[in-house]
């Protein structure tokens, strides 16, 4: 099932929000990472929430930029 994923997102490359370039898709996937990582940070004491919170952002983040 992941293998067929990977194959149709590569099938469907050009149609994403990164067909700009691979430099400036690895930008923005990195920087909603790095977003996603303060959330977990700053919500350290809750695990259970730090993990999901950040889950959530990056999941949003990365969805938001493949598509605009």
């Amino acid at each position: 099932m992941r293998l067929a994923w990977l194959v149709w997102l590569a099938d469907r490359w050009g149609e994403l929000g990164y067909s700009n370039g691979g430099l400036s898709g690895a930008i923005g996937t990195v920087a909603v990472l790095l977003s996603a990582a303060l959330v977990a940070v700053a919500l350290h004491r809750f695990r259970v929430a730090s993990l999901a919170t950040a889950g959530v952002v990056a999941v949003v983040g990365i969805g938001w930029l493949a598509t605009h």
